[in-house]
């Protein structure tokens, strides 16, 4: 990475110079932290590293310390120069085709990294109660959470995407109910939910569980006609577990067509079967962490840095939905994950110290668990915002992916940090032009595979009209690209060509430490801003340069230019899960 090797020739040059005397009061075993950095003005070159920091301890002034440690430095093919505290670098052509030749030499790996050092991570994300669709809070988790996923596995980790199916309790119970409703309708009867709201909150009134009891109608004729409007508990589980194994499956057939795969989906109800709630409370009581008060069972997490000690067992003995949750990330540490990794609304704040407090509690390093709180999304429409997309036509993920389309939906989900709410223009979403962010990265990736084709393709001559053979051979296409002598990109006397290539190819340069940072920050947002800036450069280049020209040498140089930055949007947009076309 360009940056941190001259962070390092910089800080070397610091040593050198404090060892010769030349930082007056300050010593080469001295401690230091350097950041490089990218000029607003192009004026002062590429990357520039402040040194005023250093003052305190040579007691100099910041230009003459910049100064003495730009004499210190030796780097071939990069022009220095000082301004104030800054040392300013400019890479000659040797760094950038150097650039250029390592993306075309490790293609779709570029980027890649170990950060992640192999450790065992499970992500878990989306989680929803198998009663209904997802609504579009459950698509930024989704699409978030895909990303990351990839991210990661990209930057050296072992990732395991889990489905927490929240299919315990009453809320199981109530979705049998209200299929129940449903199924008497089927069958001709008068019957409807409650008009009392208080009672109709016990109930799941949507037209989704219409077409759910038209099939259990089919599947289940003699049992649907012994139905009445009183239900008995049989009754009532055999309509339940069809309510949830369809909307479960419903769910998993949307999460596929979104591009959002999980490797397990973990039942709440399996869980408790298991008898892994009920140990995990005994071991807790092993350990000295619960005590009983007022006919419940009490954890003690304000010892581990809760507000408050929390209930496990309610008075009539049943578990809180705290209880559970302990279990089943004790089990996930317990399945050998070095990170537990969780994507929760941000109405779930006041969780996280209550979850760590229970890993610390039952002896493992709270630290294992990562929580990222995600906001809300608004619909923009018309220019008008609606807090969660709850207007009559855009209620559910589906109809949001039905309206704007898998990538456009996953690109603008993932386009903001997660902990900040997302405003997602409906209308801009569906638009082709430059305003639109997923469209602009890959109408670039397009144009770029445009250029390829028609570098393969017969002409024909404007003046005359005749037919011209292609620039290149179909055969030989990859291999000129490959062999390109890249200097030929700094030959040419136009200025805002070489300009606009140099610019396109540190941008290109700066995917390798993005990447590592957006690893770090468990960020793909970072991906998509990149994005943006790699297709800004990448459109200004073609704008100044003429890639197709009589001189196929320039041509194949330039060709293998287009080829690393195709090859880095690819990858960007492999690692959102947003398709990359060749043609728009």
């Amino acid at each position: 990475m360009l940056k941190q090797y001259i962070i390092d020739v910089t800080a070397k040059a610091i040593k050198t110079a404090a060892k010769e005397g030349k930082l007056n009061f300050m010593k080469e075993d001295d401690a230091f932290v350097l950041n490089a950095e990218i000029p607003k003005n192009e004026e002062f070159g590429d990357i520039a590293i402040n040194v005023s920091s250093l003052a305190r301890l040579a007691k100099m002034a910041p230009p003459a310390i910049a100064q003495a440690v730009a004499e210190a430095i030796n780097i071939e093919d990069c022009e220095i120069s000082t301004v104030a505290g800054f040392i300013n670098f400019k890479p000659g052509k040797s760094f950038l085709n150097a650039i250029v030749k390592e993306i075309m030499n490790q293609k779709s790996d570029y980027g890649s990294n170990d950060y992640g050092a192999g450790q065992k991570v499970i992500l878990e994300y989306v989680s929803a109660n198998p009663t209904g669709p997802f609504h579009i809070g459950h698509g930024r988790w989704a699409a978030m959470g895909s990303a990351l996923a990839n991210l990661l596995k990209f930057a050296g980790y072992e990732v395991y995407q889990e489905f927490y199916i929240n299919d315990a309790g009453n809320q199981i119970k109530n979705l049998g109910r209200s299929l129940h409703i449903r199924v008497l309708q089927q069958l001709g009867e008068k019957v409807d939910f409650p008009s009392d709201e208080a009672e109709k909150k016990s109930y799941y009134p949507g037209d989704y569980l219409i077409p759910v009891a038209k099939e259990f109608v089919e599947q289940n004729p003699d049992f649907a006609k012994s139905l009445t409007k009183d239900l008995t508990p049989e009754q009532l589980d055999v309509l339940s577990s069809f309510a949830k194994a369809r909307m479960l499956e419903l769910q998993k057939e949307l999460l596929n067509k979104f591009h959002t795969h999980f490797d397990n989906f973990y039942s709440e109800t399996d869980l408790h079967k298991s008898g892994k709630v009920e140990k995990c409370v005994n071991k807790l009581k092993e350990l000295n962490m619960l005590y009983e008060k007022d006919g419940a069972l009490w954890f003690k997490s304000s010892n581990f840095g809760d507000d408050q000690d929390r209930v496990l067992k309610k008075t009539d003995g049943s578990n809180t939905y705290l209880t559970a949750d302990i279990a089943y990330h004790h089990d996930k540490i317990q399945r050998g994950f070095d990170k537990l990794i969780n994507i929760w609304g941000a109405d779930h704040h006041g969780y996280v110290a209550r979850m760590k407090a229970a890993i610390e509690a039952l002896g493992d390093n709270p630290d294992k668990l990562e929580v990222l709180l995600g906001q809300l999304v608004n619909i923009v429409l018309n220019g008008e915002t609606t807090r969660m997309g709850k207007r009559k036509n855009m209620v559910t993920l589906e109809d949001l992916i039905d309206e704007v389309g898998v990538d456009a939906t996953r690109y603008w989900m993932i386009i903001r940090s997660i902990d900040t709410t997302l405003d997602f223009d409906i209308e801009l979403a569906k638009s082709k032009t430059d305003d639109n962010p997923v469209f602009y990265v890959q109408y670039a990736h397009a144009r770029a595979c445009s250029i390829f084709r028609n570098a393969k393709t017969q002409r024909v001559n404007v003046e005359t009209k005749e037919t011209i053979a292609p620039l290149f051979e179909e055969a030989e296409l990859d291999k000129a690209i490959q062999e390109a002598d890249l200097n030929l990109l700094w030959s040419v006397e136009d200025e805002k060509s070489t300009a606009s290539a140099r610019k396109l190819i540190l941008k290109l340069e700066e995917f390798k430490p993005l990447i590592l940072m957006a690893a770090k920050n468990r960020a793909p947002y970072m991906i998509c801003k990149y994005l943006q800036e790699l297709s800004g450069c990448f459109h200004q280049f073609y704008t100044f340069s003429r890639v197709l020209t009589d001189d196929k040498k320039l041509s194949a140089a330039r060709l293998a230019l287009v080829k690393s930055v195709s090859t880095v949007i690819k990858t960007c947009l492999c690692l959102l899960a947003v398709d990359a076309p060749e043609r728009m």
